[in-house]
Protein backbone atom coordinates (compact mmCIF):
# COMPACT_ATOMS: atom_id res chain seq x y z
CA UNK A 1 0.00 0.00 0.00
CA UNK A 2 1.34 3.30 -0.92
CA UNK A 3 1.93 6.26 1.41
CA UNK A 4 -0.48 7.48 0.12
CA UNK A 5 -3.23 5.29 0.63
CA UNK A 6 -2.57 4.52 3.96
CA UNK A 7 -2.84 7.84 4.98
CA UNK A 8 -6.10 9.08 3.34
CA UNK A 9 -7.75 5.62 3.16
CA UNK A 10 -9.53 5.55 6.90
CA UNK A 11 -11.18 8.66 6.10
CA UNK A 12 -12.89 7.32 3.37
CA UNK A 13 -16.05 6.64 3.24
CA UNK A 14 -16.80 3.34 0.90
CA UNK A 15 -20.41 2.23 1.03
CA UNK A 16 -22.57 4.96 2.75
CA UNK A 17 -25.71 3.45 4.11
CA UNK A 18 -23.56 2.25 7.75
CA UNK A 19 -22.03 6.05 8.17
CA UNK A 20 -22.18 7.79 11.13
CA UNK A 21 -20.45 11.46 11.67
CA UNK A 22 -19.86 10.74 15.15
CA UNK A 23 -17.29 8.01 14.08
CA UNK A 24 -14.96 10.28 12.92
CA UNK A 25 -13.12 12.53 15.19
CA UNK A 26 -12.11 16.07 14.00
CA UNK A 27 -9.27 16.33 15.98
CA UNK A 28 -8.05 12.89 15.09
CA UNK A 29 -4.26 13.04 13.59
CA UNK A 30 -4.36 9.41 12.89
CA UNK A 31 -0.50 8.09 13.02
CA UNK A 32 1.29 11.26 12.25
CA UNK A 33 3.79 12.06 14.71
CA UNK A 34 4.09 15.78 14.80
CA UNK A 35 3.58 18.86 13.24
CA UNK A 36 6.30 18.55 11.36
CA UNK A 37 5.78 15.54 10.04
CA UNK A 38 2.79 16.24 8.62
CA UNK A 39 4.51 19.31 6.60
CA UNK A 40 6.78 16.66 4.92
CA UNK A 41 3.70 14.53 3.91
CA UNK A 42 2.46 17.68 2.32
CA UNK A 43 5.64 18.36 0.25
CA UNK A 44 5.92 14.58 -0.56
CA UNK A 45 2.10 14.86 -1.62
CA UNK A 46 2.81 18.59 -3.56
CA UNK A 47 6.16 17.40 -5.38
CA UNK A 48 4.05 13.60 -6.29
CA UNK A 49 0.83 15.72 -7.73
CA UNK A 50 3.04 17.81 -10.12
CA UNK A 51 4.36 14.90 -11.52
CA UNK A 52 1.28 13.28 -12.14
CA UNK A 53 -0.88 16.19 -13.25
CA UNK A 54 1.84 16.78 -15.59
CA UNK A 55 1.11 13.35 -17.39
CA UNK A 56 -2.50 13.61 -16.52
CA UNK A 57 -2.53 16.72 -18.69
CA UNK A 58 -0.48 15.59 -21.76
CA UNK A 59 -2.63 12.41 -22.14
CA UNK A 60 -5.47 14.70 -21.64
CA UNK A 61 -7.87 11.20 -21.43
CA UNK A 62 -9.32 12.03 -18.04
CA UNK A 63 -10.87 14.87 -15.81
CA UNK A 64 -10.85 15.28 -12.23
CA UNK A 65 -12.86 17.14 -9.79
CA UNK A 66 -12.38 18.22 -6.24
CA UNK A 67 -15.35 18.60 -4.45
CA UNK A 68 -14.80 20.91 -0.67
CA UNK A 69 -17.70 20.83 1.68
CA UNK A 70 -17.52 22.25 5.14
CA UNK A 71 -19.05 24.43 7.81
CA UNK A 72 -17.31 27.98 8.12
CA UNK A 73 -14.01 28.50 9.44
CA UNK A 74 -13.09 24.59 8.56
CA UNK A 75 -10.14 25.39 6.27
CA UNK A 76 -11.12 25.11 2.73
CA UNK A 77 -9.26 27.85 1.33
CA UNK A 78 -6.27 26.77 3.07
CA UNK A 79 -6.44 23.58 2.20
CA UNK A 80 -7.26 24.43 -1.53
CA UNK A 81 -3.97 27.09 -1.71
CA UNK A 82 -1.01 24.72 0.22
CA UNK A 83 -2.43 21.53 -1.20
CA UNK A 84 -2.52 22.62 -5.08
CA UNK A 85 0.21 24.94 -4.78
CA UNK A 86 2.72 22.66 -7.10
CA UNK A 87 0.26 22.17 -9.64
CA UNK A 88 0.09 23.98 -12.99
CA UNK A 89 -2.31 26.95 -13.13
CA UNK A 90 -2.45 26.18 -16.78
CA UNK A 91 -4.42 22.94 -15.93
CA UNK A 92 -6.33 23.80 -12.92
CA UNK A 93 -9.25 25.47 -12.07
CA UNK A 94 -11.25 26.75 -8.97
CA UNK A 95 -14.38 27.49 -8.45
CA UNK A 96 -16.57 29.15 -5.79
CA UNK A 97 -19.98 28.52 -5.74
CA UNK A 98 -21.87 31.50 -3.65
CA UNK A 99 -25.40 32.08 -3.22
CA UNK A 100 -27.74 31.28 -6.89
CA UNK A 101 -28.31 34.74 -8.76
CA UNK A 102 -31.11 35.74 -10.17
CA UNK A 103 -30.55 34.31 -13.55
CA UNK A 104 -29.26 31.11 -11.64
CA UNK A 105 -32.54 30.47 -10.00
CA UNK A 106 -34.42 30.69 -13.48
CA UNK A 107 -32.53 27.31 -13.98
CA UNK A 108 -32.52 24.02 -11.97
CA UNK A 109 -29.74 23.69 -9.79
CA UNK A 110 -27.09 21.58 -11.51
CA UNK A 111 -27.11 23.86 -14.59
CA UNK A 112 -24.90 26.44 -13.17
CA UNK A 113 -22.43 23.82 -12.55
CA UNK A 114 -21.99 22.37 -15.83
CA UNK A 115 -20.23 24.85 -17.63
CA UNK A 116 -16.99 24.77 -14.71
CA UNK A 117 -17.21 20.52 -15.08
CA UNK A 118 -13.61 20.31 -15.63
CA UNK A 119 -11.82 19.03 -19.62
CA UNK A 120 -9.48 16.41 -19.83
CA UNK A 121 -6.50 16.71 -18.68
CA UNK A 122 -7.57 19.17 -16.25
CA UNK A 123 -8.46 19.16 -12.45
CA UNK A 124 -11.34 21.04 -11.35
CA UNK A 125 -11.87 22.22 -7.46
CA UNK A 126 -15.42 23.50 -6.10
CA UNK A 127 -14.92 24.79 -3.09
CA UNK A 128 -18.86 24.72 -2.34
CA UNK A 129 -20.49 22.85 -4.82
CA UNK A 130 -24.05 21.49 -5.85
CA UNK A 131 -24.16 19.91 -2.50
CA UNK A 132 -25.50 23.21 -0.92
CA UNK A 133 -28.73 22.14 -2.12
CA UNK A 134 -29.33 19.49 0.54
CA UNK A 135 -27.41 21.72 3.01
CA UNK A 136 -28.14 24.83 3.26
CA UNK A 137 -31.10 24.63 1.41
CA UNK A 138 -32.20 22.21 3.62
CA UNK A 139 -31.55 23.70 6.69
CA UNK A 140 -33.03 27.17 5.79
CA UNK A 141 -36.62 26.13 4.06
CA UNK A 142 -37.19 29.89 3.02
CA UNK A 143 -33.94 28.99 0.57
CA UNK A 144 -35.85 26.45 -1.03
CA UNK A 145 -39.18 28.37 -1.80
CA UNK A 146 -36.83 31.16 -3.76
CA UNK A 147 -36.13 28.12 -6.28
CA UNK A 148 -39.95 28.59 -7.42
CA UNK A 149 -40.06 24.40 -8.01
CA UNK A 150 -43.77 23.28 -8.32
CA UNK A 151 -45.76 23.03 -5.20
CA UNK A 152 -46.22 19.52 -6.53
CA UNK A 153 -43.09 18.18 -6.81
CA UNK A 154 -42.03 19.38 -3.03
CA UNK A 155 -43.02 16.38 -1.33
CA UNK A 156 -41.37 14.73 1.73
CA UNK A 157 -38.95 12.81 0.10
CA UNK A 158 -37.40 15.60 -1.88
CA UNK A 159 -33.99 15.18 -0.10
CA UNK A 160 -34.04 11.40 -1.18
CA UNK A 161 -34.87 12.34 -4.60
CA UNK A 162 -32.00 15.32 -4.65
CA UNK A 163 -29.34 12.67 -3.53
CA UNK A 164 -30.71 10.23 -5.77
CA UNK A 165 -30.59 12.99 -8.71
CA UNK A 166 -26.80 13.90 -7.75
CA UNK A 167 -25.72 10.13 -7.69
CA UNK A 168 -26.97 9.95 -11.60
CA UNK A 169 -25.08 13.40 -12.15
CA UNK A 170 -22.20 12.37 -10.44
CA UNK A 171 -22.10 8.39 -12.44
CA UNK A 172 -22.70 10.48 -15.45
CA UNK A 173 -19.62 12.46 -15.52
CA UNK A 174 -17.59 9.56 -14.17
CA UNK A 175 -18.81 7.33 -17.30
CA UNK A 176 -17.28 10.05 -19.08
CA UNK A 177 -14.42 10.22 -17.80
CA UNK A 178 -14.82 12.43 -15.05
CA UNK A 179 -13.41 11.03 -11.77
CA UNK A 180 -14.63 12.54 -8.69
CA UNK A 181 -13.21 12.96 -5.19
CA UNK A 182 -15.05 14.82 -2.57
CA UNK A 183 -13.74 15.84 0.84
CA UNK A 184 -16.08 17.26 4.29
CA UNK A 185 -13.47 19.07 6.46
CA UNK A 186 -15.00 17.82 9.84
CA UNK A 187 -14.66 20.59 12.00
CA UNK A 188 -15.78 20.69 15.85
CA UNK A 189 -17.97 22.90 17.14
CA UNK A 190 -15.34 23.64 19.87
CA UNK A 191 -12.44 24.50 17.07
CA UNK A 192 -15.22 26.80 14.55
CA UNK A 193 -15.82 28.79 18.15
CA UNK A 194 -11.87 29.61 18.79
CA UNK A 195 -11.26 30.11 14.95
CA UNK A 196 -13.75 32.85 15.19
CA UNK A 197 -12.58 34.57 18.30
CA UNK A 198 -9.11 34.43 16.62
CA UNK A 199 -10.87 36.33 13.42
CA UNK A 200 -12.00 39.02 15.74
CA UNK A 201 -8.28 39.42 18.18
CA UNK A 202 -6.22 40.05 14.87
CA UNK A 203 -7.32 43.25 12.69
CA UNK A 204 -5.65 41.12 10.01
CA UNK A 205 -8.73 38.56 9.83
CA UNK A 206 -11.63 41.20 10.28
CA UNK A 207 -12.41 40.97 6.99
CA UNK A 208 -12.89 37.23 7.58
CA UNK A 209 -16.07 37.53 9.79
CA UNK A 210 -19.49 37.93 8.95
CA UNK A 211 -22.05 38.42 11.80
CA UNK A 212 -24.15 35.45 9.38
CA UNK A 213 -21.01 33.02 10.85
CA UNK A 214 -22.97 33.38 14.50
CA UNK A 215 -25.96 32.89 13.59
CA UNK A 216 -25.53 29.73 11.83
CA UNK A 217 -23.56 27.83 14.65
CA UNK A 218 -27.29 28.14 15.80
CA UNK A 219 -28.18 25.56 13.42
CA UNK A 220 -25.11 23.67 13.78
CA UNK A 221 -27.38 20.25 15.03
CA UNK A 222 -29.07 20.68 11.74
CA UNK A 223 -26.34 20.92 9.31
CA UNK A 224 -24.89 18.17 11.00
CA UNK A 225 -27.54 15.75 10.31
CA UNK A 226 -27.44 16.98 6.85
CA UNK A 227 -24.54 15.77 6.42
CA UNK A 228 -24.17 13.15 7.61
CA UNK A 229 -27.66 12.08 5.55
CA UNK A 230 -26.07 13.49 2.41
CA UNK A 231 -22.61 11.48 2.95
CA UNK A 232 -24.86 8.25 3.64
CA UNK A 233 -26.71 8.66 0.73
CA UNK A 234 -23.93 10.61 -2.10
CA UNK A 235 -20.53 8.42 -0.58
CA UNK A 236 -20.34 5.82 -3.94
CA UNK A 237 -17.36 3.89 -5.50
CA UNK A 238 -17.42 6.65 -8.62
CA UNK A 239 -17.27 9.17 -6.23
CA UNK A 240 -16.86 8.59 -2.25
CA UNK A 241 -16.45 11.28 0.13
CA UNK A 242 -13.60 11.64 2.57
CA UNK A 243 -14.22 12.96 5.92
CA UNK A 244 -11.05 14.68 6.91
CA UNK A 245 -10.84 15.55 10.71
CA UNK A 246 -9.72 19.68 10.20
CA UNK A 247 -9.20 20.72 14.03
CA UNK A 248 -5.75 20.61 13.18
CA UNK A 249 -4.67 22.42 9.79
CA UNK A 250 -1.74 20.77 9.26
CA UNK A 251 -3.03 17.33 9.19
CA UNK A 252 -6.29 18.24 7.35
CA UNK A 253 -3.98 19.36 4.44
CA UNK A 254 -1.63 16.30 4.52
CA UNK A 255 -4.52 14.03 4.23
CA UNK A 256 -5.98 16.05 1.46
CA UNK A 257 -2.69 15.88 -0.58
CA UNK A 258 -2.97 12.39 -0.02
CA UNK A 259 -6.42 11.51 -1.18
CA UNK A 260 -5.50 13.17 -4.22
CA UNK A 261 -2.12 11.53 -4.99
CA UNK A 262 -3.81 8.20 -4.32
CA UNK A 263 -6.65 9.28 -6.85
CA UNK A 264 -3.82 10.58 -9.81
CA UNK A 265 -1.70 7.13 -8.97
CA UNK A 266 -4.63 4.91 -9.28
CA UNK A 267 -5.39 6.68 -12.74
CA UNK A 268 -1.42 5.63 -13.89
CA UNK A 269 -1.36 8.35 -16.50
CA UNK A 270 1.38 8.41 -18.48
CA UNK A 271 2.85 10.56 -21.43
CA UNK A 272 2.06 9.83 -24.70
CA UNK A 273 4.11 7.57 -26.98
CA UNK A 274 4.96 8.92 -30.07
CA UNK A 275 4.79 7.07 -32.97
CA UNK A 276 7.78 6.64 -35.99
CA UNK A 277 6.43 9.45 -37.81
CA UNK A 278 6.52 11.71 -35.32
CA UNK A 279 9.79 10.66 -33.81
CA UNK A 280 11.07 11.33 -37.11
CA UNK A 281 9.28 14.48 -37.43
CA UNK A 282 11.68 15.16 -34.33
CA UNK A 283 14.78 14.53 -35.47
CA UNK A 284 14.28 16.53 -38.73
CA UNK A 285 13.46 19.93 -36.49
CA UNK A 286 16.65 18.74 -34.19
CA UNK A 287 18.67 18.72 -37.78
CA UNK A 288 17.50 21.86 -38.55
CA UNK A 289 17.83 23.68 -35.24
CA UNK A 290 21.49 22.31 -34.75
CA UNK A 291 22.67 24.86 -38.29
CA UNK A 292 24.45 27.15 -36.85
CA UNK A 293 21.88 30.21 -38.95
CA UNK A 294 19.06 28.22 -38.21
Amino acid sequence: MSWAKKLSKPYRVDGGKKFRLKDFDPADVGHITSKKHAEELLQKGIAAMADLQGKLYAQHIWGVLLVFQAMDAAGKDGAVKHVMSGVNSQSCEAHAFKAPSSEELEHDYLWRVMPHVPERGHIGIFNRSYYEEVLVVRVHSSVLKNERIPQSLMGKDIWKERFQDINAFERYLSRNGIVIRKFFLHLSKEEQKRRFLARLDEPQKHWKFSDADVREREYWDDYMVAYEDMIAHTSTDAAPWYVVPADNKWFTRAVVAAAIVDTLEELNPSYPKLDAARLKQLQAARKILSKKNA
